[in-house]
């Protein structure tokens, strides 16, 4: 079985601490790949860092929305240096946030709508956040949709089945973390279930998210996907290891690694 792990914040200094052995425990439960994504210039950075140093990583570099407030123009000014590395697969992570609300909002969509051209500019993935806002994002997504092709990735998607179908449509992925293995989620799983074959991606959001049976624990880590994809396919009804195969193949599309 062959798993991508398409989010986890490896430069977090709670995976940092034992990366040889999240590493290790990802490869054994058949992680054959990481997207590490950068929130920060500098955690961009460490991201490319890292995947220079380990075959199995790459790195998405960008300013996620609740770190907008403190970045400057240097932040910003990595993330364009940092597109021009080979290891550097996708923008983001970017998008909207109404819920913690540390950046304020038009600032937010300021960055969002830099890093979406940013990577129509490149033809490069982009990563979304999204949190309480599911209109405000799918309206700046038409918006650069009307400027062209747009090759991105809901991440840790929560929303519901009309703004999953209205992605899909604006020829988005869809990608779960571990709250969908949550008993409360039933809802999601629905919306899982639904979501087009060539378009479903997985992922943990270490070292945040922890599937069960692992609720609540941090940190988690890329090895725990595993749980998540039993999940889905258990749901979509295909055997877990062809939805591993699956998604890892809609993942190295996603990400130009065919």
């Amino acid at each position: 079985m062959s798993l991508f792990d398409t989010h986890a914040h490896l430069a977090d200094r709670q995976l940092v601490a034992d990366l040889p052995g999240v590493l290790q425990r990802a490869a054994t439960a058949g992680v054959s790949h990481i997207m590490a994504v950068g929130t920060t210039g500098l955690s961009s950075q460490e991201c490319v860092e890292l995947a220079h140093a380990h075959d199995a990583i790459y790195a998405a570099v960008g300013i996620q929305p609740n770190h907008c407030l403190e970045a400057g123009p240097t932040d910003w000014d990595e993330v364009l240096r940092l597109t021009s590395d080979p290891r550097v697969r996708a923008i983001g992570e970017t998008g909207l946030d109404r819920y913690w609300n540390d950046s304020p909002f038009d600032l937010q969509q300021d960055y969002f709508d830099r890093h979406l051209r940013l990577s129509q500019h490149l033809d490069r993935a982009f990563i979304v956040h999204m949190r309480d806002c599911g209109e405000d994002v799918l309206a700046m997504l038409r918006e650069a949709h009307e400027r062209g092709r747009l090759r991105g990735v809901m991440h840790s998607f929560t929303g519901d089945l009309a703004l999953m179908r209205a992605c899909v449509e604006l020829g988005l992925y869809i990608s779960f973390a571990g709250m969908v293995t949550f008993k409360k989620s039933a809802d999601l799983r629905e919306i899982a279930a639904e979501v087009p074959a060539d378009r479903l991606l997985l992922e943990t959001d270490s070292p945040y998210l922890s599937p069960d049976p692992f609720r609540g624990q941090r940190p988690n880590e890329p090895a725990r996907v595993v749980h998540t994809a039993r999940c889905l396919a258990e749901v979509r009804g295909v055997p877990c290891d062809q939805l591993a195969s699956q998604t890892t193949v809609n993942a190295r599309r996603l990400f130009g690694l065919e």
